[in-house]
């Protein structure tokens, strides 16, 4: 019997269910990193500050279902608007299957393991501080590159 194949590789990303785009997340919490825009070039830089309710060491948010109440300006994929993501790290599993590149190795639906990405260094785990420590005049100060 031949092997089904997988979703993500069967699917267009707007063909997928919410459960399936959902589980493309890689928990690596690039994308909860506080990014500054330079305003001529619109070079995006990230810093190691990352939202306030992120959980520093599972990656994952701490009130993601009211995540849009608490913080109106998160950061919300969808098949539509992915393409807008344009800061999205090479990395991101959305960002690579837009592109039409595989899911990475270590990605937790390869490997099984929700820790894989910690695991590959992929993930901001233990590299980040939150948001609500630092002042926001003072965020370019923690601007790194290390992330991408």
């Amino acid at each position: 019997m031949i092997a089904e194949i997988p979703f993500w590789q069967r699917k267009r990303l707007g063909e997928m269910s919410a459960s399936e785009w959902e589980s493309l997340c890689d928990g690596c919490g690039k994308c909860c990193m506080a990014k500054l825009e330079d305003e001529d070039t619109g070079e995006v830089f990230y810093t190691d500050l990352v939202c306030r309710y992120m959980d520093q060491d599972s990656c994952g948010c701490t009130v993601y279902e009211q995540r849009l109440e608490k913080v109106p300006a998160c950061t919300v994929l969808t098949p539509d608007t992915i393409d807008q993501f344009y800061w999205l790290p090479h990395s991101c599993a959305y960002r690579r299957l837009a592109e039409g590149r595989p899911l990475a190795p270590w990605h937790p639906l390869l490997s099984g393991d929700p820790d894989s990405v910690h695991q590959a260094g992929i993930s901001v785990r233990h590299r980040v501080q939150s948001e609500a420590s630092v002042p926001e005049q003072d965020w370019e100060e923690h601007i790194i590159h290390w992330v991408i």
